[in-house]
């Protein structure tokens, strides 16, 4: 009787002994950390996933790099990072990043709602990973401690906090003369604010975490040109996950894409109007051009994929058909 006692006992442990042992570890950054948005929106995310059969332990980072390092050890099955940081991963959808790729978040709906379609599934797989979601970041804006730096030859000489391992904003302090500051996400901000850098670059999201009215003070501003679309992938190691996963995921928080949005829309409308710098059509259209030498030049170099520039190329030339760079055939 009581090794029958016993036995019932061990079978009825059994799924909560599977259950710990198929925990996936997703590993997520957000500057705030376990408080921050984007760790709370994968609250929500993880409750989903249970649907689909993923049981996901959520582990928040500060520092994007420790994120990277310890999915690459294979402390993480899944990691959710920026854009710029999956392109070891899958170097198609890091360039979503690419600068001035798309102009605007009716252009970045469009793209991702590509990307979510069945069809595009065979994009978001490569070797061992795959994107399992992309969420929008907002745009990034050019922020300056004095709005005499108002072109880019006001920049030349001046201090630029880069991020070091993104090859694309390497070239454009290269590209204008500036002085490149290496920077992570951790410290281009503090940089920005203690005056070590004249100029940073970040989404309106980055305003007030970061506190980055400390660093615009009276004379500062944000000129309100979009550099690029920031965004967050996450990657997961798709054999620790169940079969098709991977889609669901994509099409879960592409439904998702307007709450992302709202959050990001009430980033930029809460920074004080008196910080916003408009630049004039000329200046506007002479730093689209920039953008699309560099861009065309990192395309040939092969650090954006130029499957994912065509992509973007054809819907800027849907949104405006009558822009001169539509006359080509194609970018890349």
């Amino acid at each position: 009787m009581r090794i029958l006692i016993a036995i019932m006992a061990l079978i009825s442990s059994l799924p909560t002994l599977a259950n710990e042992a198929g925990k996936q570890v997703f590993c997520i950054f957000d500057p705030v950390g376990a408080r921050g948005p984007v760790y709370s929106a994968m609250l929500d995310y993880q409750t989903q996933a249970l649907e689909w059969g993923a049981n996901l332990e959520l582990k928040a980072y500060t520092n994007e790099a420790v994120v990277v390092a310890d999915f690459q050890a294979g402390h993480c099955d899944a990691m959710g990072v920026t854009g710029t940081r999956v392109r070891p991963y899958n170097p198609f959808t890091a360039s979503i990043e690419a600068l001035g790729g798309l102009n605007d978040y009716k252009e970045m709906q469009q793209l991702l709602g590509m990307l979510t379609k069945p069809k595009a599934s065979r994009y978001m797989v490569q070797g061992d990973y795959e994107v399992a979601a992309i969420l929008p970041g907002g745009a990034v804006y050019i922020f300056v401690r004095d709005k005499q730096i108002d072109s880019v030859e006001a920049a030349a000489g001046k201090r630029i906090a880069t991020l070091d391992y993104d090859k694309a904003s390497v070239n454009v302090v290269e590209h204008v003369g500036a002085t490149m500051v290496p920077s992570t996400v951790a410290t281009f901000a503090p940089r920005f604010n203690n005056g070590d850098v004249d100029i940073a670059y970040a989404p309106a999201v980055a305003y007030q975490p970061f506190e980055m009215y400390k660093g615009l003070g009276d004379k500062g501003g944000i000129y309100k040109f979009s550099m690029a679309q920031m965004n967050f992938q996450m990657i997961i190691r798709h054999d620790k996950f169940p079969e098709g996963f991977g889609q669901k995921s994509r099409e879960y928080t592409y439904q998702h894409f307007d709450k992302a949005l709202e959050h990001i829309r009430k980033a930029e409308a809460d920074i004080p109007a008196k910080y916003w710098l408009n630049i004039s059509a000329d200046k506007e259209t002479d730093y689209k051009e920039m953008l699309r030498q560099i861009r065309m030049k990192l395309s040939n170099k092969k650090i954006y994929d130029k499957r994912m520039m065509k992509l973007m190329f054809k819907l800027r030339c849907r949104s405006n058909p009558s822009h001169y760079e539509c006359a080509e055939r194609q970018e890349g």
